[in-house]
């Protein structure tokens, strides 16, 4: 392969010439197919310091020049030796009608650069390149099968006994392996996802940075990660997927259903795998936090500001937009979190006031059919968020018309938020239907519950859609009012978003279960009357 001719001071380092001539010479680097001590203490090195010089280039030079130019690399003989057989058929006899050795260097140096200018081969970036040769180099050293996919690569020590290893590590779909070879000595290390059953990290003077794999035979010490923290999320995430699949019987398929926008938000150019675990990984965060349907997938995020009306300040943190879901979170752990379901969302539009402070500025004001107003604002790019709220209010399916049944509206009603639909109605508290010791402490106890969470819910709004404080974590834990429980449980669960995507599930339940007299029924039973 061509390259811009750069000048090489030292032609002759770490390097043996197999072919020369007046002008070019073709060398070999030590520790590529030469043996000997030297070649093996120069293949350590580049092993070490991942070195990703070709181990094969031509050099132009001149009988009476100390300076060499690099005109090709390549990083096989077969490669090599066609330029070196170009240069020879079609370079030599004019080079040698040069009077002047300078004229014959200018000459080279613009005959490459107009072979480089007519190359119509593609271009890939250096991150593609490696990513390609780490895959070739993984299947060979392993053996693994077309199917075997790898996700990602990095650097990193193998403790064997005392010694650390310096090498590769390679995470597939369904491996772990590591491979190492230095004076001489080969390391090689393939671990099934499923074998594994203990994964710990550990940051120590003996293992720095290092993170501990364990089997049901032994434990595997990898320390010296320049990315430790990526590299043990990943390798968590493959081992839990790996058990799930082995528990589901099923194999890795990629996410379709995860938007191309989320894949591409990652910065580093990695495998496509890899950007589909991570959207993966983001999507589950994302609903774990905002105790979201398992459907739910993450579509995007963007920094800006909340305005909160109970202390009238805004709150800086960041919005995530899902197909059914506006949410929020503050920078500040537990200073205030929000969820608005696109079900509950009737107006959505821009908010520009020239006279007001600059925090508001670029703002965009959801309103709800509640009349609930949430006024958010220094949007980086509103016009985007805005277009990609429109079009999730879009596909929301439409409300049902007035000619539909009284039991069909029942049973969609859980589709709305509780704190906007007075329809929804919870069932009581089952310690109200049966039966309880009546004390006035208890009475007592639960009058200052509902006064604490009637207070809270002026304060801070009431359902899905109320702010979620620091103030609401306490209260929690304090105890729920029985007036409440059911509707409290359901709202900070998230079992009425889930009721939301499955609206006839529980009804479908029960009228199977009419009738029918189970272990289950049992149980519920005599609960109830406990």
């Amino acid at each position: 392969m061509w390259v811009r001719p750069e000048e090489v001071l030292l032609a002759n380092a770490l390097w043996v010439t197999e072919r020369a001539n007046p002008y070019f010479v073709l060398q070999r680097r030590k520790g590529y197919g030469g043996g000997g001590l030297t070649g093996l203490l120069v293949g350590t090195l580049d092993t070490v310091l991942d070195n990703k010089t070709p181990p094969y280039r031509i050099l132009h030079q001149t009988v009476n020049s100390e300076v060499s130019f690099n005109v090709a690399v390549a990083n096989n003989k077969k490669d090599i030796f066609a330029d070196w057989d170009w240069i020879e058929q079609n370079m030599m006899s004019i080079l040698g009608a040069f009077e002047n050795e300078d004229d014959a260097t200018e000459f080279v140096k613009c005959k490459i650069e107009s072979l480089l200018a007519n190359q119509t081969r593609p271009k890939e970036d250096d991150e593609t390149k490696r990513f390609k040769n780490a895959t070739r180099k993984f299947m060979k050293l392993f053996n693994m099968p077309k199917e075997e996919k790898l996700v990602n690569h990095y650097s990193c020590s193998y403790w064997k006994g005392r010694v650390p290893r310096q090498g590769w590590m390679y995470l597939s779909i369904n491996h772990l392996c590591f491979y190492s070879f230095l004076m001489g000595k080969e390391a090689k290390i393939i671990i099934r996802w499923t074998d594994i059953t203990k994964l710990e990290k550990g940051n120590n003077m003996l293992f720095p940075d290092s993170v501990k794999v364990s089997t049901r035979e032994n434990s595997h010490y990898f320390s010296m990660l320049l990315h430790s923290d990526e590299t043990y999320r990943l390798m968590e995430q493959l081992a839990n997927m790996a058990m799930k699949q082995l528990l589901l019987e099923g194999g890795f398929e990629e996410d379709t259903t995860i938007p191309e926008r989320t894949k591409k938000r990652t910065s580093k150019k990695v495998s496509s795998l890899k950007r589909d675990l991570d959207a993966r990984a983001r999507s589950e965060a994302f609903r774990t936090a905002f105790c979201l349907p398992h459907s739910e997938k993450l579509d995007g995020d963007t920094e800006c500001f909340l305005w909160t009306p109970y202390n009238k300040k805004n709150a800086w943190g960041r919005m995530y937009l899902s197909m059914n879901y506006i949410c929020f979170a503050s920078r500040v752990r537990d200073l205030v979190s929000l969820l608005i379901p696109m079900r509950d969302v009737q107006l959505v539009e821009k908010v520009d006031n020239p006279t007001a402070s600059e925090t508001l500025s670029k703002g965009l004001l959801i309103t709800t059919k509640g009349k609930v107003n949430f006024l958010f604002a220094q949007f980086i790019d509103r016009d985007l968020i805005l277009e990609k709220i429109s079009d999730c209010l879009s596909a929301q399916p439409t409300p049902l018309s007035t000619s539909d049944s009284r039991d069909t509206r029942e049973t969609d009603q859980c589709q709305h938020n509780v704190s906007e639909e007075s329809e929804v109605q919870f069932q009581p508290a089952l310690i109200s239907l049966f039966c309880r010791r009546n004390s006035d402490e208890m009475s007592a106890k639960e009058t200052v519950k509902e006064h604490l969470w009637n207070v809270h819910f002026t304060e801070f709004g009431k359902g899905v859609c109320m702010y979620r404080t620091h103030r609401s974590h306490e209260l929690i834990l304090k105890g729920l009012p029985d007036k409440y429980r059911g509707e409290l449980w359901m709202v900070f669960s998230g079992a009425i978003n889930e009721m939301a995507c499955q609206p006839d599930y529980y009804a479908d339940l029960v009228e199977r279960s009419l009738g029918r007299n189970t272990l289950a029924t049992e149980e519920i039973e005599r609960d109830l009357h406990r």
